[in-house]
């Protein structure tokens, strides 16, 4: 009787190796098809932050051209630029010449 009961607790106990086994196998797959996900995720993110900090340079660089021509405003010569383009106004004494497609 002895016997039978060994042979009965070896498969039992090779069963469940081999349960186990199967149960690690499919918790690996898991997980590398979510780290593979991850990874497309990271890349995604990069890419989008690269497009980001590209947007915030450009927007830089128009800050500072706005803070220049506010500058540039304040200016004499733009205020006699300005005089003369759009309210005509020049000088004592300065003549303007004129094209005919300006007129």
């Amino acid at each position: 009787m002895a016997k039978p009961r060994y042979r009965r607790k070896r498969r039992q106990n090779r069963f469940g190796i081999f349960l186990a086994t199967i149960v690690v196998l499919l918790l690996m797959l898991v997980v590398s098809v979510k780290s593979v996900s991850l990874m497309q995720k990271e890349k995604n993110y990069q890419a989008r932050e690269e497009q980001l900090q590209m947007q915030i340079d450009a927007e830089q660089k128009r800050s500072e051209d706005i803070k220049e021509f506010a500058k540039y405003t304040q200016t004499r010569k733009y205020i006699e630029e300005v005089a003369k383009d759009k309210l005509g106004l020049v000088y004592p004494g300065e003549i303007i010449f004129k094209n005919d497609s300006e007129k």
